[in-house]
């Protein structure tokens, strides 16, 4: 008999014009932005790894992910 626990998760993911997604959970590796680093946490100069914009040109969108614990 398993029992399963659900909840929301809410993570936030940022958007920039050209299509990359900035998500909270994953962070960004590639330029040493560690996984769980809130966007707004960012350097003030980090930019979008595909096409060199400034954070400040991201749109925020939050995703609810249903997960089973």
């Amino acid at each position: 008999n398993n029992s399963y626990e659900r909840k929301c998760i809410f993570m936030d993911n940022y958007i920039c014009p050209c299509g990359y997604v900035y998500s909270e959970e994953r962070g960004c590796p590639s330029m040493g932005i560690a996984a769980g680093t809130k966007f707004e946490d960012l350097p003030d100069d980090w930019v979008c790894p595909v096409c060199g914009l400034t954070k400040d040109n991201f749109g925020s969108r939050n995703d609810v992910i249903n997960a089973v614990k």
